[in-house]
């Protein structure tokens, strides 16, 4: 059984089936499923689960009680008592296994392939993620690139680290996109210009990151007038075909690296028209999301406080829906590198920087950094 755990809406579907919980009995189960088979005690998962909070020991067994209850309709699913020490969840797998004839229908595997390729487009992750996890019921082989994307996508920077199921070749460009938005990014800059330099990467994602990724570090390390250079091979070369999807996000940093500038609002009001045209055409919810980062940075200079606020929070919530984890952390990384260099309103640079300490500690992005940083340099040295 492959069970699908929505966040936002706090509600579990596996087999046909959804649950809705309430948040902390949601969070406790997100916590056991995500490391099932193991034992924790009730004095870890109030550490876990109700940090900061002062609950008796009593509150975990209350919660176990109705999680055991709602969760009783999904086969195979188990939260058992250890005596003397906590709770451990185990999932059954069937003991009869069968493979799906559509698994073995080569047009049906194309189809699927194509709806991935939508969803991707479109910006929803969240969609990918959850025909991932119905690849058994509705018997289809995932597409190579896809298995390795949908961790991306969900942030599961572990897998990528550690996982022996691909070659680093293969995980090496989406390490990169997270080590990106960690730290400072003027070293982030050097370390993108000698991966393109020693052309590391896979000839596809080697144009992106020499034409998008790029101007974005640019811009946030002070050198803004280096990416209104390299602008200019952007466009030309999002001219040709297969690049048609390129052009909502480049004009969403080009209007990026203008605001870092200076640029007058006359401009800016010009551009961000232009981008509202091209995301009526091409409703993407990256785009969306990060076109309204870029509108709320410009309120921000403006000093719309109010204004400022609301679009960057919305921007946020666009992103949380996409279910693209680390976009939602590079909008944060955003905000707060404008922050630092623009020093706006106190207030909201600490909410958003304390929100973007607290989504790279929830998604392990601050316990791994290290380690993701001596993998990306040992095989750039190695090279």
């Amino acid at each position: 059984m492959q069970l699908e755990l929505i966040e936002s809406e706090y509600k579990v579907t596996g087999d046909g089936i959804t649950i809705e919980l309430f948040p902390k009995e949601f969070t406790l189960f997100q916590f056991l499923y995500k490391n099932r088979g193991r034992t924790f005690s009730r004095e870890q998962l109030l550490d876990k689960v109700w940090p900061l909070e002062y609950p008796v020991e009593r509150t975990v067994d209350d919660h176990i009680y109705r999680l055991r209850k709602k969760l009783s309709k999904l086969q195979g699913l188990d939260i058992k008592t250890v005596r003397g020490f906590g709770y451990s969840l185990t999932m059954r797998e069937p003991s009869v296994t069968m493979t799906n004839p559509t698994t073995y229908d080569a047009k049906m595997q194309e189809t699927m392939r194509e709806v991935f390729v939508k969803y991707h487009q479109y910006g929803q992750g969240r969609s990918m993620l959850t025909l991932a996890r119905q690849q058994d019921v509705l018997g289809y082989e995932m597409d190579p690139f896809y298995s390795i994307y949908i961790h991306f996508v969900q942030g599961d920077l572990e897998w990528l680290l550690n996982t022996e199921e691909v070659e680093i070749e293969e995980r090496f460009y989406s390490l990169m996109i997270c080590y990106i938005f960690l730290g400072d990014p003027k070293k982030k800059l050097e370390f993108c210009e000698l991966v393109l330099e020693k052309k590391i990467l896979l000839p596809p994602q080697h144009r992106e990151m020499e034409i998008l990724n790029i101007l974005d570090l640019y811009t946030l390390a002070g050198q803004p007038e280096k990416a209104i250079e390299r602008l200019k091979l952007t466009h030309e070369v999002i001219k040709e075909p297969g690049y048609e999807n390129f052009i909502p996000v480049t004009a969403i940093s080009e209007m990026l690296v203008h605001l870092w500038m200076g640029t007058k609002d006359q401009e800016l009001e010009r551009m961000a028209k232009d981008i509202e045209v091209l995301l009526q055409e091409k409703p993407f919810l990256r785009e969306i999301g990060s076109y309204k980062v870029a509108r709320g940075l410009w309120c921000l200079r403006r000093k719309s406080w109010r204004e400022a606020e609301q679009l960057l929070d919305e921007a946020l919530q666009v992103l949380e829906m996409s279910g693209f984890v680390p976009m939602r952390i590079y909008a944060l990384y955003r905000i707060v590198h404008y922050c630092n260099e623009f020093s706006p309103q106190s207030a909201l640079h600490q909410k958003y920087a304390d929100l973007f300490e607290r989504e790279k500690e929830e998604r392990g992005f601050h316990r791994l950094e290290q380690s993701l940083e001596n993998v990306l340099m040992n095989i750039v040295t190695a090279l």
